[in-house]
């Protein structure tokens, strides 16, 4: 009896450690990601010199590359953090697996109100343009990627950027359009007028007495043109974070705007899950969304499949730092 006592234990014991090494597995990056700061003289408006003042980037680029398209992925976090891990890291790697070069955007947060974040947005897409040669990408197929307050920031490039930059700058980095060509937006933020708006990202974005006039430039939703990029919409129905009205309102515009778009909506109560490889049922939204992008031809149809559906990785990887740390 106190053998087969013993055998269980450590059998447990074995379990334990081998699920262990198999949550880190699937937690940790596959690439090391290079660091490109966006201003390296200082950014605009910047409040101080440390590193929550230094928006940047990472860049991820594939082994072995399938398309010349790519796609930049903006996480959320309520403009008061950043989930760079979870929302961003994790999901460079699932572009990455199937041959996309991705770039993470890790952008000023609270203290910080517009327009640092749509600054900091812009020149990370016009940056990504201005070294298209160096990543080997195609400068006009880049995507954009946003979750929650992220979504928010990567529909405001896609409505309220153009396609020509600012011809008169000194810059040229500025001189390139920081209009993507195609989005996803994850349970996005679209509003920023109450009561649809995320009350929390709408005062951390604009500052805690909002100008009507601007909260209403950047409820999106009123934003969208014929020439808004073609865009991948998912979202629950039961959010309890983010409305669903803000992704169905934006999805409305597209389809008045005869703008290509796919809404994939869940009936499910369910915020900030990222690839929702632990939820039976969402998990499925990641392969809806990599047929779209075949379709749109910015996978190509045997391209190496994506990982399994597995855990989401920490919201902030360890030893990291940057604006939107916790």
């Amino acid at each position: 009896m106190v053998r087969k006592s013993f055998s269980f234990s450590l059998f447990l014991a074995l379990l334990c450690v081998t699920g262990r090494v198999q949550l880190l597995q699937a937690q940790t990056p596959m690439v090391q990601p290079k660091m490109v700061i966006l201003w390296p003289g200082g950014a605009p408006g910047a409040l101080g010199n440390t590193p929550v003042d230094k928006p940047r980037m990472y860049i991820f680029l594939p082994e072995k590359r399938t398309t010349s398209a790519s796609v930049l992925v903006i996480p959320g976090g309520g403009y008061h953090t950043v989930v760079v891990g979870s929302a961003g890291f994790q999901m460079a790697d699932w572009l990455n697996r199937q041959g996309v070069a991705a770039f993470v955007l890790d952008y000023r947060i609270k203290p910080y109100h517009y327009p640092a974040e749509t600054d900091d947005g812009r020149r990370t897409m016009r940056l990504i343009r201005a070294h298209a040669a160096e990543y080997g990408i195609d400068p006009d197929r880049i995507g954009v990627w946003g979750s929650s307050a992220g979504g928010h920031l990567a529909s405001s490039l896609g409505t309220h950027c153009k396609a020509a930059g600012q011809p008169a700058s000194t810059d040229p980095v500025d001189r390139l359009s920081c209009k993507p060509d195609l989005m996803i937006l994850e349970y996005p933020v679209i509003s920023m007028e109450l009561p649809e708006a995320h009350k929390l990202s709408m005062e951390n974005f604009l500052g805690p007495n909002p100008d009507p006039k601007l909260a209403h430039e950047y409820s999106n939703q009123y934003q969208v043109t014929p020439d808004t990029p073609p865009t991948f919409l998912f979202a629950t129905t039961d959010d309890p974070t983010v409305k669903v009205e803000n992704t169905l309102d934006f999805y409305r515009a597209l389809e008045r705007n005869h703008v290509h778009a796919e809404l994939h909506l869940f009936d499910y109560a369910r915020h900030g899950c990222g690839l929702c490889g632990e939820i039976p049922s969402l998990r499925v939204w990641p392969s809806l969304l990599r047929t779209w992008l075949i379709q749109r031809g910015y996978l190509p149809k045997d391209a190496p499949p994506p990982p399994p559906p597995g855990p989401r990785w920490p919201k902030w990887p360890a030893g990291l730092e940057g604006p939107g740390m916790p």
